[in-house]
């Protein structure tokens, strides 16, 4: 159930991003939109208190984070975000056996010496991420797997890799698969790195996150979701309201 504490944390997180923002990463006109952001923090606060629509303003911000788009017929490779993890595999595989696509695409893992080295002292065989990904995959049907070469730490280097990715392979379309809580984000920051370049992305949110955006605020995991994704979608709107 939604506890009020937590929801007041929820919105002195917000507020305190805002004012960060407003102090040190905007001129005066983007100034002006972050007050009436607080404003309609603050008023959705305040109605949040009425149970007859708190229901309303949570499903609201559960579903600001996720992205509804059009349907996908066709594109040239599924590409597996980084943070995905099993729920993207299976919605790549479901993609592909949908008729998508053929080929998969999943992002290298950044190397650890030390725990790579650890392993192999100990005499087990080590699985990165992006291998476990690959045999996951080929487990599920999908034959054309391959990982693109760079490793990224986050969304910001996924939109710093992909456009040369893509004008290496010449793709003319490519589906980006997610967790649900991300995709919103996720499609900004695309939309924003792919600019200038030939290939059309669609970002396609996996079915199967744990993120519920109906029902989020009744588990501990959803809330500490909302807040974090939510802060970070807040970030870059601020940063690019222009995209």
């Amino acid at each position: 159930m939604w506890n009020p504490l937590l929801g007041a944390g929820l919105l002195i997180n917000v507020l305190t991003k805002l004012h960060v923002i407003y102090h040190a990463e905007v001129g005066a006109h983007w100034r002006r939109w972050l007050r009436i952001v607080a404003i309609l923090v603050l008023a959705s606060a305040v109605a949040a208190g009425v149970p007859s629509i708190r229901r309303r303003i949570l499903r609201s911000a559960g579903w600001a984070l996720v992205l509804h788009d059009k349907p996908i017929e066709s594109a040239d490779a599924i590409v597996v975000a980084t943070d995905a993890d099993g729920a993207g595999t299976l919605e790549a595989a479901d993609l592909v056996h949908s008729g998508v696509a053929t080929r998969v695409a999943v992002f290298a893992d950044l190397p650890n010496d030390v725990v790579d080295s650890e392993f192999i002292r100990r005499g087990i065989l080590y699985e990165d991420a992006a291998a476990r990904s690959t045999r996951e995959l080929r487990s599920l049907g999908v034959e054309t797997i391959e990982q693109i070469p760079r490793a990224v730490a986050g969304s910001e280097d996924e939109g710093r890799v992909l456009p040369g990715w893509c004008d290496q392979h010449e793709f003319r379309s490519i589906v980006v698969v997610t967790t649900s809580d991300h995709s919103r984000r996720l499609w900004r920051i695309l939309h924003r790195s792919m600019r200038g370049h030939r290939t059309s992305v669609a970002i396609w949110p996996a079915r199967y996150s744990t993120f519920d955006p109906d029902r989020w605020w009744e588990t501990h995991d959803g809330i500490r979701i909302e807040v974090v994704e939510f802060e970070k979608l807040l970030l870059d709107v601020a940063r690019h309201p222009i995209w």
